[in-house]
């Protein structure tokens, strides 16, 4: 008899659609996976042919040929083990339903047959609602993530007897409910806080500057100076994810694995941190089978990159593309994929190989350079602002004066994005003033003739490059929101040649 169960795969971000197709026939008693399985799938005969023996089934005798479909493309993981077993089930007759057609199944069995939970349920729940199905079968400890996709039953269960149970309406299993709002409106209890920080306040500026219009930033600064606290707190100070940012997020985190058990949805933006011994596979993502690195962890949030020089330039020199276009393209054997990748970069260095500034340096001026070089200009040429983070001051430091709290300057960064979502209501791809391409600078960015001859005088004296011109444009733009002002002046725009000065005094 045959079979057919539907269920999904991962490709990049998006799960396209599986037909596990079952057919139990007479022969020799043998078990065939074709259509494309990788080690992991083959190796679901001998789980799924013991589960169903300790769950109380079972498993037919003769030839059983099992196929997923699309042949073409390869398959992996073990999310397939429960749609197996169940083809199994109706296929030797063991079981009568006619639901398979309505609901989605994945899910690895254990040899108890228990279902245990698998990667990437939120992408395939998206393609079950797409693909019109009433539900989605997942294990228990993914229903959260599942549940965030709204008209789509999620049916929880726990093995693989209550699942064939549930089909033929057997028992009746309460669909897990996600409640959006209250997710959203949860305290995020932050163990830092901008009000910690003594002194540093051209530094603050300059964080709030880059949350308010999602910049790229790097602090230069001898050690000690306070670079990492300061980055550390920037997270605190961005605006909140919305919806549709929140769902793209997750679904990366749980196509890695990275969502915490009963966790439906990410409502924070990620801060990530590598070390500087990542590779460029590590940072972009690859592999043999291409999945997401560092840098779309952390899409719609923040990448730290603390001792940057200290990373291998050719790890740093795969970033200019993802910097510039937002997303990153890995072509393997396996395939090509692509995935998002537009996060804030804050970079922290020290100035010289021993941490102090150069005229101050015991490094000979070629160990200077050499250390510097391992940065090159096209990159620079891509972090928008570059901050000086000087020593902090005694009086500063043992003073009882406290900063402002992350929460007022939220409350700026928050009012300037909104500023910003009004301005490209109509130009749904452009989320915030760093993305504006050359058409949206001319659009929103005109200067006035004394503006204009400020910026020229900074591009001859500093040789900037046409990039940074861009760069200049739209800091300015965001310290003018931050002003509430709708025009450009020379205010804004002398602030923010100011935070492209520093690259040009040292590596010039």
């Amino acid at each position: 008899m045959l079979a057919k169960v539907c269920s999904a795969a991962l490709n990049g971000i998006e799960a396209y659609p599986v037909e596990v197709e079952v057919n139990s026939g007479w022969g020799d008693t043998l078990v065939v996976i074709v259509g494309l399985p990788d080690a992991a799938v083959k190796e679901s005969r001998d789980r799924v042919s013991t589960a169903l023996t300790n769950s109380g089934y079972k498993f037919p005798m003769g030839r059983t040929t099992i196929n997923l479909a699309p042949a073409d493309v390869k398959k992996e993981g073990p999310s397939f083990d429960l749609p197996i077993a169940l083809g199994i089930l109706a296929a030797s007759e063991q079981i009568e339903t006619d639901q398979f057609d309505n609901f989605l199944a994945v899910g690895e069995l254990a040899l108890t047959g228990a279902v245990r939970s698998c990667k990437g349920v939120l992408p395939v729940a998206l393609r079950a609602k797409a693909d019109g199905k009433t539900g989605v079968l997942v294990p228990a400890e993914n229903a959260a993530e599942a549940a965030v996709v709204d008209g789509l039953q999620v049916i929880p269960v726990q093995n693989l007897r209550e699942a064939a149970q549930f089909l033929e309406g057997e028992i009746k299993l309460a669909p897990t409910k996600a409640d959006i709002a209250k997710m959203f409106n949860q305290p995020h209890d932050d163990d830092v806080d901008f009000a910690e920080v003594k002194g540093q306040e051209s530094v603050k500026r300059a964080l709030e500057i880059a949350a308010a219009g999602g910049h790229n930033v790097l602090l230069i600064g001898p050690p000690g100076t306070g670079k990492s606290m300061l980055a550390k707190r920037l997270p605190t100070i961005l605006p909140p994810l919305t919806l549709d940012e929140a769902l793209e997020t997750t679904k990366i985190h749980s196509i890695v694995g990275l969502l915490p058990v009963g966790v439906g949805l990410v409502t924070r933006r990620p801060f990530r941190t590598p070390h500087h011994t990542a590779s460029d596979a590590g940072l972009l993502g690859g592999s043999i089978n291409p999945t997401p690195g560092e840098i779309s962890l952390a899409h719609h949030g923040v990448l730290f990159l603390d001792e940057l020089p200290e990373f291998k330039r050719s790890v740093l020199e795969t970033m200019r593309q993802p910097l510039e276009e937002g997303r990153v393209t890995i072509s393997r054997a396996a395939g090509t994929m692509t995935f998002p990748s537009q996060f804030m970069l804050v970079a922290a260095m020290n100035p010289t190989p021993d941490g102090k500034m150069p005229g101050e340096s015991k490094s000979s001026p070629r160990e200077i350079q050499n250390y510097l070089g391992r940065i090159s200009g096209p990159l620079l040429d891509r972090i928008d602002l570059h901050v000086e983070v000087p020593p902090v001051k005694f009086r500063e430091i043992s003073g009882d004066r406290t900063g402002e709290t992350s929460a007022d300057i939220r409350e700026r960064v928050v009012a300037a994005r909104q500023r910003q979502q009004t301005r490209f209501a109509h130009k749904p791809k452009i989320t915030c003033n760093a993305r504006m391409g050359s058409k949206e600078l001319k659009e929103f960015c005109p200067l006035d003739e004394a503006t204009k001859q400020l910026l020229q005088n900074a591009m001859a004296d500093w040789n900037l490059s046409a990039r940074a011109y861009d760069r200049i444009l739209k800091v300015a733009r965001t310290i003018a929101d931050l002003a509430a002002s709708e025009n450009l002046n020379s205010d804004h725009v002398g602030e923010a040649i100011q935070y492209r000065s520093l690259d040009r005094q040292i590596w010039g």
